[in-house]
């Protein structure tokens, strides 16, 4: 096993732990039912970029966030 090999080793396991921290914080940060309002307000968020109707549309999907997350 080279040097440059056993580097490239490194830096995968080191990508790899990383991608699992990540997904650790964002689990942390989404607990109970934050993670299950999770599609409401990410369907709100992409209904109100449309101009005008956007905040009349994300009514409903702001209501369901409201109803699991209060």
């Amino acid at each position: 096993m080279s040097l440059e090999s056993g580097s490239k080793t490194w830096r995968g396991m080191a990508a790899r732990l990383g991608a699992v921290g990540v997904l650790l914080a964002l689990s942390a940060g989404l607990t109970g039912c934050e993670l299950a309002a999770a599609p409401c307000r990410i369907a709100s968020a992409g209904l109100k970029i449309v101009p005008v109707v956007g905040h009349v549309a994300a009514a409903p999907t702001d209501a369901c966030a409201e109803v699991i997350d209060p």
